[in-house]
């Protein structure tokens, strides 16, 4: 990545600035630009806070595993490699620190289910007809914690089954048996109003 990239101005398209992307932020930050890291983290802080409550299910633990997270990624940026998805990158370390605060507080088990291969389609239908929002977070939330980082990522972030599976650090097979598994969860509980039982 060139330091040249400091001294460009954002491109502009009819008269529109376009956002500067994530690698020209990176090569700004590592040649001691501090600002770009700060336009990366409001790039990305809402969602990977996200992340980190959907996992550990707290607020001042969501807000402290996140400020870790970025410190950690700001001093491991000189490892990025150019080329990547800064999003992934920075998603896999939230989540990792989430698990290790949850280690400690023996709450994560870490138990897998048998790997099968999601045979139905998403659940969008599902979500379409959920009149409350406040009721499917609810249910998310009561999800265990493997089932909701899978339906956290998928689909409120997006992301497809191979970078959920760089993100967390699962084979691929095991990511859609959990997001299967999830979607049948939230299935239940938004067809008969309960939230989801706990499984391990």
């Amino acid at each position: 990545m060139g330091v040249a990239l400091l001294a460009e101005p954002p491109a502009e398209s009819d008269g529109v600035a376009v956002p500067i992307s994530d690698d020209a932020l990176i090569a700004q930050t590592l040649a001691g630009r501090g600002d770009a890291f700060g336009m990366l983290v409001d790039r990305y802080e809402r969602a990977v806070y996200h992340l980190a409550y959907r996992t550990v299910r707290d607020v001042e633990e969501a807000k402290d595993a996140t400020q870790e997270a970025w410190v950690k990624a700001y001093r491991a940026l000189g490892s990025f490699r150019p080329g990547a998805k800064f999003s992934t990158w920075i998603f896999t370390i939230v989540y990792r620190v989430c698990c290790d605060r949850l280690a400690k507080r023996k709450r994560f088990t870490g138990a897998e289910i048998p790997d099968v291969a999601d045979p139905t389609p998403g659940p969008a239908a599902t979500y379409e007809a959920a009149e409350d929002a406040a009721r499917l977070r609810r249910a998310i939330d009561a999800l265990p914690e493997k089932y909701r980082a899978v339906i956290t990522l998928f689909h409120l972030q997006g992301k497809q089954y191979e970078e959920i599976a760089t993100v967390l650090g699962l084979p691929l097979g095991t990511v859609k048996t959990h997001l299967f598994r999830a979607k049948d969860l939230l299935r239940a509980a938004l067809s008969d109003g309960a939230a989801p039982r706990r499984t391990s």
